[in-house]
């Protein structure tokens, strides 16, 4: 498809994990069942609470990226940083996005594909707790003691998460949803999350083909069901402006798709954010999107295309 032609646009049930510790720089943290811009700003200990929620978008591209194309541009693969503590994914290409001096202690995984899960990447931060989907958890743990053995540094505590599973970490919570995606594993259930930090609640979704009947009603978006709104998305956009017939159709999410849902949640009210706060896309192809200076220029509001390096604050 021609790149001009398409920028012309007008559950299971929840297990508790029952761990509880403190990391360094980080609040207490507790596993519970689910049944019941723009310049960086550093958080020092002990300012979680009551600060609004930071996203650092350190990678926005999808698995097709191979560093800087014939246009001059590049994305990272999709990773983010939150309160300058938590990561969702992590590969190697993100490793010069993390800002100086800001070590991580904690990531989540949404699923095993590489353009998200990197043991090395991830051993390489030193980092003190990694949470991953149960369904492949026996598998990531002879990924990480390989990694171990390769390179001498320790593996860190791995804690399984299952569908509504909830961790507070760091000041947030971070819930784990059921996505619309496959790996080669067909038992690996993918995840996205709900990120919550008092009244912000942002609901991070990628990568997934729509947002799934369960991960609505766990967070309460689900039009019939009440619930609380959310205050932030970030939802993938992976096949682009018109490609709603790319055959990435059973595991992926277009521009449409976000802009439908977008304006469901907003005209239900279940999507309630800051004046002005857009929804923002990542994860993006690039043989499927334009450059980051025609997105700006094309897509329609209130989405908005994130890059890499950008800062995001959230509030209620």
């Amino acid at each position: 498809m021609d790149r001009r032609e398409f920028l012309n646009i007008g559950a299971g049930a929840a297990m508790a994990t029952g761990f509880a510790g403190v990391l360094p720089g980080c609040a207490a943290a507790a596993a519970v069942s689910a049944n019941n811009s723009d310049s960086p700003i550093h958080l020092k200990d002990g300012e979680e609470d009551g600060s609004p929620l930071r996203m650092r978008f350190l990678g926005t591209g999808a698995a097709d990226w191979k560093g800087r194309d014939d246009r001059g541009e590049l994305r990272r693969l999709s990773s983010v940083l939150l309160d300058s503590k938590v990561l969702i994914d992590f590969t190697p290409s993100d490793e010069d996005m993390l800002p100086e001096g800001i070590k991580p202690e904690v990531i989540f995984y949404t699923h095993s594909h590489g353009d998200h899960y990197n043991p090395a990447a991830a051993l390489r931060l030193g980092l003190k707790r990694i949470h991953l989907g149960s369904t492949w958890i026996e598998r990531a743990k002879a990924d990480f003691d390989k990694t171990s053995k390769e390179t001498g540094i320790k593996v860190p505590e791995i804690v399984p998460l299952s569908t509504g599973d909830k961790v507070t970490i760091c000041g947030m919570t971070l819930t784990a949803l059921p996505a619309n995606h496959a790996t080669g594993d067909l038992k690996e259930q993918t995840l996205m999350y709900l990120i919550e930090k008092q009244d912000v609640r942002v609901l991070y979704a990628t990568d997934t083909g729509g947002i799934p009947a369960i991960a609505a009603r766990l967070i309460g978006i689900d039009p019939h069901a009440k619930g609380k709104a959310i205050t932030g998305l970030v939802m993938e956009a992976t096949m682009g402006m018109d490609g709603d017939e790319d055959f990435r159709i059973f595991t992926h999410s277009s521009v449409k798709t976000v802009e439908r849902t977008v304006h469901m949640l907003l005209r239900e009210k279940r999507y309630l954010p800051q004046e002005g706060q857009p929804a923002y896309l990542t994860h993006m192809a690039r043989t499927l999107h334009g450059t980051q200076a025609e997105l700006d220029a094309t897509l329609p509001p209130p989405l908005k295309a994130a890059y890499d390096g950008l800062e995001v604050t959230f509030k209620a």
